[in-house]
């Protein structure tokens, strides 16, 4: 079975004495994250994800999502893993106070996502889209939509998704045909098909709001005439109760080579009501607020997953028995020598662990530009940080997913062809990767 630690130490050494949290105090946000609240929120994450997230790892890839009339059920043990979640407030860590969010750094929000990822990556993904959600819930909203999401959403009450891809336009986002027809009521109708719905339906929470990209009738062709619209799964009564479905259907689950925990769904929109998110017509840009989330998100993935494929491999290496090392005998008590003596293996564990090291860095680092550009007292450097981030995003996500897959194969070759065997999870954590 494999295992996972989580990196509480190393964590505590980049925030604690590497970046100093502390000089960042000019930012409301870290001056409510002293470094005992810090630690303390750190020593619960590791004992949630350790004992009550990573056993169910194997069994839900195992045994996956499944589709019962019309709805999608989340494999056993996730319901009640998800409540534990809700209860322990870890959604609004880092949400506004006057939404019900704790106000505390994003940066110790992309600390607790890796540890969350690594643990379980696809119970992960369910909380991850409703992050992203609020975000651009929470930049775009007006005033009446924050007051009516984001504290149901902190709560992780209600999930959260987005649907960009459509079955004929892939990544060419301005052929989508989603049409979004203008009521007397101030509201939309949402006709349309998306696919690759990450957590698209499930069975943890009593609502999901979806974030839909579609047309306005009459709006300029191409990405210009796109907007963005906030649609319920359920319809929302005045008094903030759950109704009825609101003609949001899951069509049917992508079966996938991994993740297979996660829905991947095919979403239906049948003249479902929806909120205009933003402008009409700047759908695009509002949504971009979460793309770039999820874009920070995929780049915790590769590294999380590196990581933990990296310390069952180092398990491995230290127990296992194999040939002698060049040297001379290091177990000469034993038959053999533990694989670690061998320099290739020393080698693809070294080149794993100066990849981990750096890319942790990398990622807190970019955490704190993200609070730099949203809470920072000086606007010059707030534009500096904006700047720096628009630069370093796609990069993280591209470099620390490629070599997440470097590092999560280096990690499978050193247990030879118990590598391939599903009981020691190095398979599922490369198939993951890809």
């Amino acid at each position: 079975m494999p295992i996972y630690s989580a990196p509480v130490k190393d964590i505590r050494f980049l925030l604690h004495e590497h970046f100093t949290l502390q000089h960042y105090n000019a930012m409301p946000a870290f001056a409510e994250a002293t470094p005992d609240l810090v630690d303390a929120i750190l020593d619960e994450a590791a004992k949630v994800a350790e004992n009550v997230y990573q056993p169910l790892n194997l069994s839900g890839d195992e045994q996956g999502c499944r589709l019962e009339d019309g709805k999608v059920i989340t494999p056993d043990g996730f319901k009640e893993a998800y409540s534990q979640y809700r209860e322990g407030g870890w959604q609004g860590l880092t949400g506004d106070a006057k939404y019900g969010g704790q106000g505390l750094p994003q940066t110790l929000g992309l600390v607790l996502n890796e540890i969350l990822v690594a643990a379980n990556w696809g119970f992960a993904m369910y909380p991850g889209l409703i992050k992203g959600a609020t975000e651009s819930i929470y930049a775009w909203g007006t005033d009446a939509q924050k007051e009516k999401y984001l504290p149901k959403m902190y709560s992780a009450e209600w999930a959260g998704t987005m649907n960009l891809t459509e079955p004929h336009c892939g990544t060419d986002l301005g052929l989508l045909r989603t049409k979004a027809e203008p009521q007397d009521d101030g509201s939309y109708s949402i006709t349309g098909t998306k696919i690759f719905i990450s957590a698209g339906d499930h069975d943890l929470t009593e609502n999901i709001i979806h974030l839909v990209l579609a047309r306005i009738p009459g709006g300029p062709s191409g990405v210009k005439g796109i907007s963005l619209f906030i649609v319920p799964r359920n319809v929302i009564n005045d008094d903030g109760s759950i109704g009825a479905n609101n003609n949001v259907s899951c069509g049917s689950l992508e079966e996938k080579m991994g993740i297979h925990s996660n829905a991947t769904c095919v979403m239906n929109y049948d003249g479902a009501t929806g909120y205009l998110l933003g402008a009409e017509h700047k759908g695009m840009k509002a949504m971009f607020t979460m793309m770039n989330e999820a874009r920070l998100g995929v780049a915790i993935q590769g590294l999380a997953i590196a990581e933990v494929a990296q310390q069952n491999a180092v398990a491995y290496a230290n127990d296992r028995l194999q040939g002698r090392a060049l040297t001379g005998p290091k177990n000469p008590d034993g038959p053999a020598d533990p694989i670690m003596v061998h320099p290739d293996v020393r080698r693809m564990l070294m080149t794993n662990r100066a990849f981990i090291e750096g890319a942790r860095a990398m990622s807190i680092w970019a955490g704190i530009l993200v609070d730099t550009t949203r809470q920072h007292p000086d606007e010059g450097e707030r534009e500096r940080a904006e700047q720096l981030l628009a630069l370093i995003t796609p990069v993280l996500k591209s470099y620390l997913t490629d070599q997440g897959v470097e590092a999560a194969s280096r990690a499978l070759q050193c247990f030879g062809g118990h590598g391939y065997i599903r009981e020691w999870g190095m398979e599922q954590f490369l198939r993951d990767e890809l």
